[in-house]
């Protein structure tokens, strides 16, 4: 019998210079608790803050979603220093997201690992649009995603609820074509 949802879409090894990513597991869960569990650093997100660690187990590992969940592994440490994600979308489109442990912030991961997954969708997986969406008060998630070549095509105001209420959003978008990868 049917689900009715489409085949799970394999989740690669990819790897940067600094990084692999690698599929995210349940025991990933500690190492982005701190970020998670912070309203400093989940002030963009939709949902409030994580109030335990099976709380956020049970949402980084949720079987009924239908994205894709990288952890960011530094080779040098073995630490895990960031999250990076693919949502499927309309036909041929995907969404990607990304967030990066709190006091690894402003070295770069981000960026790096988002270059990585999107080479990987548009070039491996040949996606023809990647999107993203980000809350327009987030300043480094937008200049990030002006920097890697994507495209501002709305601003809609408040027209997401999250944990601090009505929320406008951005939403952002780069075509294979228009990739300079």
């Amino acid at each position: 019998m049917s689900t009715g949802q489409a085949p799970a879409l394999p989740i690669p090894t990819l790897e940067t210079d600094r990084f692999t990513l690698r599929p995210l597991v349940r025991e990933d869960a500690p190492a982005f608790f701190p970020t998670l569990s912070s309203p400093e650093h989940c002030r963009y997100l939709t949902r409030a803050p994580f109030a335990s660690l099976e709380e956020l187990e049970s949402w980084l590992c949720d079987p009924e979603w239908n994205g894709r969940s990288w952890s960011a592994v530094e080779r040098a440490t073995g630490e895990i220093a960031a999250r990076v994600v693919a949502v499927p979308g309309e036909e041929g489109s995907v969404e990607i997201g990304y967030i990066t442990a709190a006091h690894r912030h402003g070295e770069g991961i981000a960026s790096e690992c988002a270059k990585r997954l999107i080479a990987y969708l548009f070039g491996e997986e040949r996606h023809h649009r990647i999107t993203a969406g980000t809350d327009p008060r987030n300043a480094a998630s937008n200049a990030l995603l002006a920097r890697l070549g994507f495209r501002r095509e709305a601003h809609m105001v408040e027209s997401i609820k999250t944990h601090i209420g009505w929320c406008d959003e951005y939403f952002w978008a780069m075509l294979r074509r228009e990739w300079q990868g």
